[in-house]
């Protein structure tokens, strides 16, 4: 079965920050993953284009529209260097060929099933959010995620259906036909459906959009709102409206689809997104993965609160290698996690430099000095029963730890591999055997660096998907199974 994993597409109206990266690295782990198991994967991510936000922005900087967004775009595509990303797709939905059919298709389906009436309408709207909100969903009446009171807007939009299909919503969630990671956000969306849906407005007047969007078809005086709009692109990239083959492989074929995105846009993908499928008969998304946010100092990082990390930056100045391991190692399954630089630092130092880099540069040094780089042969009785059984288990741990959207956990399961084999260096001292002098030392000094090598072949292998750089040149010191590399550091020491 094909693997198909899509990221949120952000607005662009202002630079990457660390919680894009987190999303986009989090996504690029499942796809290295089933890559390295032998499955077809497809990886998309892309920019959200079409917001008025991205209009807004444009205008305050002087730039005209297009050209701030080619721009904007273009800063999220060149993410894949520094956060060694592997996406095999990247949409723009302003330029991108293939979007706009695709949107128009779905509303055509949409409208033939009896989804869409026009009517006027006047509601509390987030600009930062390019969302409606019902009073009881603003505390203080505030918007949750911005922080700002939304402004009172009178428009005449088309609306969708939402209610009609709140029944089939909830079944597909209680049964689990969607799957939702982690359980909580499953439930706060159950408990959201249930509570009741209303319909919502789907395009919004052309002349408050200065034009910039795609036309609402049969009526060009409206454009399509930027989440339904947004929210195709998992189609339109793969052909959907245009008769690319590749929308039957990887949407309406046998395959898993899987959305990664953070939690405050949960209801669009797994209430609205839904109905839209459900509206249009077609086929749903398998699993949807939701991350909850990075703070700073306790802040939710935002663009518009203006508190953002540059996550380019960080890794010119302290290696992809160490961001990546934070936003996996560090980052909280549930529940938002605080970054600082120091943090980072401290984890990189911890678990690479002292931990797996310690490990190989120990074995390598150790081989080089006392049999020119050569490795000598498994032994017939395994040395170490711990340190080969957690070898043995490190692939399922891994499996089963990313099937869970645990990142934590698939990291915590590679240390262990290391802690074992670095408990056996300081148990045996091998030093002390192969200065001994005597057969039976010498033999066992063969055996014990033969274990350590293997452990770290296997940790390379399994790292791999989270610190492809790291993964590489952890593979290049160990050789080419018969003689390691010349000993040098895999991983450097930071400091703070």
């Amino acid at each position: 079965m094909s693997f198909y994993i899509t990221t949120a597409i952000p607005y662009v109206n202002a630079a990457p920050h660390l919680g894009h990266a987190l999303e986009l690295v989090q996504a690029d782990v499942l796809a290295r993953h089933r890559r390295l198991r032998g499955q077809e994967v497809r990886f998309l991510t892309g920019t959200d284009d079409n917001a008025l936000k991205n209009v807004t922005a444009a205008r305050a900087a002087g730039v005209d529209t297009a050209t701030f967004v080619a721009a904007g775009a273009a800063r999220f595509a060149a993410l894949r260097e520094p956060l060694a990303l592997s996406f095999d797709d990247f949409i723009a939905t302003s330029t991108d060929a293939r979007h706009t059919p695709g949107v128009n298709r779905l509303w055509r389906e949409c409208a033939a099933a009896g989804d869409f009436y026009r009517r006027d309408y006047t509601g509390l709207y987030c600009g930062g959010c390019e969302q409606f909100y019902q009073p009881a969903e603003l505390p203080e009446g505030r918007c949750p995620e911005h922080l700002q009171e939304p402004d009172v807007v009178r428009e005449s939009n088309w609306f969708f259906r939402l209610s009609r299909h709140q029944d089939r919503i909830v079944e597909l969630l209680e049964s689990g036909r969607v799957r939702i990671e982690p359980a909580a956000r499953r439930n706060e969306v159950l408990a959201f459906v249930r509570a009741g849906l209303t319909d919502f407005s789907v395009s919004r007047p052309a002349v408050r959009a200065g034009g910039w969007g795609i036309p609402v078809p049969g009526d060009p005086e409206q454009v399509v709102y930027v989440w339904w709009d947004a929210l195709t692109n998992y189609v339109t990239a793969l052909g959907y409206g245009t008769g690319d083959p590749a929308y039957d492989e990887w949407w309406a074929g046998e395959s898993e689809r899987v959305h990664v995105i953070g939690k405050g846009i949960v209801r669009f993908h797994a209430v609205h997104w839904l109905a839209l499928l459900l509206s249009a008969g077609l086929p749903l998304p398998t699993t949807i993965l939701v991350h909850d946010y990075l703070t700073a100092g306790g802040v939710k990082l935002s663009k518009s609160l203006g508190n953002t990390v540059d996550p380019a930056g960080l890794a010119a100045r302290h290696g992809t290698d160490a961001l990546r391991w934070w936003l996996l190692r560090e980052v909280a399954p549930v529940g938002d996690t605080d970054f600082t630089t120091a943090r980072l630092i401290h984890g990189a130092n911890r678990d690479l430099a002292h931990g797996v880099g310690n490990l190989a540069h120990r074995t390598t040094s150790l081989l080089h000095r006392h049999r020119d780089g050569r490795v000598p042969a498994l032994p017939a009785t395994v040395v170490a029963p711990r340190l080969f059984s957690a070898c043995a288990a490190l692939p399922g741990r891994v499996d089963r730890a990313l099937d869970g959207f645990d990142f934590r956990a698939a990291t915590g399961a590679l240390c262990d591999v290391v802690d074992h084999a670095n408990r056996l260096v300081d148990a045996e001292q091998p030093w002390h055997l192969a200065r001994s002098g005597e057969p039976a030392g010498a033999a066992r000094f063969d055996d014990v660096l033969a274990t350590l090598v293997h452990a770290c072949r296997v940790l390379a292998g399994e790292l791999a998907p989270f610190l492809p750089g790291g993964a590489q040149r952890l593979s290049g010191q160990l050789g080419d199974g018969t003689h390691t590399g010349p000993p040098r550091a895999v991983f450097p020491r930071w400091e703070t």
